[in-house]
């Protein structure tokens, strides 16, 4: 036994080493084969608790946290490694988010920083190869960040990408050999809602069998009142309204159809406006009958899968307090990504010579397979070109059908899209 008065007796310095020293001793003589250090690594946790998606923010922070409370417990024990996460509230704002950083950088040493959206991108993209540290969003990624060499990864492609994924799909759906007649709602509040916009416009320039955009409409970034709008694109003969910004837009743009009485025109959302958030804001997931949702990542419906499967572990033993959701999903996916390249670049550099540079490495070098994430997402694979994989992604498609949320179409082809 080590006495109180033994370790009493030492200097702070030298009795701290001698304690590890005797902890080892003590492991060799019952047998131990090995006692691991743990080393510990930050993460930087980007998030918006106070601006435009508060209000879904808290299970998309939770989730990602008990991912890394799972890897450490998992998986990190066994390499030596414990990844500690902080998060910051940047109200999804370019400029707070670039007056944050140089702070969030000399606290944390971050060898990796977890984005939520389009601001992140547009205040770090130009800092973090300087700074050498990656970033990883949840988001589907954006067009203005399509250039080699990227710091900025992202597990889905474009918003654009997605969208243009859906509408092949909607129109096959549909039938016949006229284009589907798309409207959009945009906003300038953001650099990520007027790429979204754009990107589409260009796929459909491109394209003229398979889309048409009637028109893009840029309102305020949470709109209250969009019927003039909304009417303007009835009468120009739409077939599916496509809103990527968030739930606000959503709300606006279907009690604007509900009131023309034309319920019968869906609308298309993301994963941060999903069915699921949009539903509540409109009062139940039926205001949304008929509708869409689109993205390349799981479904959260009811369905037993691995991913579910995943998600309700969290809850069990590593005290996530959340539902099983769409933001839940965003939250999983990029912690999964990040332990995994993580993981990748122990065993490539060793537990103890983590940097953000070896991250990078990782994520470039060594796919995240879909078993890795638990089927939150499909097999990924990144090169150089890109800040997200370039070939072999797919979509999800999600509805809402006699008021139950359900799975319409998996593993839904992205095409390919000429940079705009």
């Amino acid at each position: 036994m080590i006495s109180d008065k033994e370790i009493g007796t030492k200097p702070r310095n030298s009795r701290n080493q001698w304690i590890a020293g005797a902890v080892v001793a003590l492991g060799v003589a019952l047998g131990t084969s090995s006692v691991h250090a743990q080393t510990t690594y930050n993460i930087a946790g980007l998030a918006d608790f106070t601006g435009p998606y508060a209000d879904i923010m808290k299970d998309w922070t939770n989730c990602r946290r008990g991912v890394f409370e799972w890897w450490n417990a998992e998986v990190g024990k066994g390499l030596g490694i414990t990844l500690n996460i902080k998060d910051y509230d940047h109200r999804y704002d370019v400029a707070r988010i670039a007056s944050l950083w140089p702070g969030i950088k000399s606290e944390l040493n971050p060898i990796l920083v977890l984005g939520v959206g389009g601001p992140d991108v547009a205040a770090l993209q130009e800092r973090l190869p300087t700074d050498k540290v990656p970033m990883i969003m949840s988001t589907a990624s954006y067009g203005y960040v399509w250039k080699p060499n990227p710091w900025v990864f992202s597990p889905r492609p474009t918003y654009a990408h997605e969208a243009a994924a859906f509408a092949e799909w909607y129109r096959n759906k549909r039938g016949g050999d006229a284009p589907l007649k798309v409207g959009i709602i945009s906003s300038e509040a953001a650099p990520s809602y007027v790429d979204v916009a754009k990107g589409m416009e260009k796929f459909a320039k491109d394209n003229p069998k398979i889309a048409e955009v009637v028109e893009t409409i840029y309102t305020e970034v949470q709109p209250t009142d969009l019927s003039t709008q909304v009417g303007r694109l009835v009468r120009k003969g739409v077939e599916v309204i496509q809103i990527q910004t968030n739930t606000a837009a959503v709300v606006a743009v279907r009690r604007a159809l509900q009131s023309l009485g034309k319920t019968n025109i869906p609308v298309m959302v993301s994963s941060h406006n999903s069915l699921e958030g949009s539903g509540k804001a409109l009062g139940g997931m039926a205001q949304l009958e008929g509708s869409y949702e689109a993205y390349g990542m799981a479904i959260p419906t009811e369905d037993k899968t691995s991913a579910r499967a995943f998600f309700e572990e969290l809850r069990a033993k590593y005290n996530v307090k959340a539902n099983y959701s769409v933001p839940s999903l965003m939250g999983m996916d990029q912690a999964l990504v990040a332990v995994r390249a993580i993981e990748h670049a122990a065993k490539a550099t060793g537990a103890s010579k983590i940097d953000g540079e070896a991250v990078r490495r990782s994520l470039l070098s060594t796919p995240v397979s879909s078993k890795e994430s638990f089927g939150v997402l499909p097999n990924l694979k990144w090169t150089n070109d890109a800040p997200f994989p370039t070939s072999g992604m797919t979509i999800n498609i999600g509805t809402v059908e006699n008021g139950k949320y359900k799975i319409a179409a998996e593993n839904v082809p992205v095409p390919v899209l000429n940079k705009w």
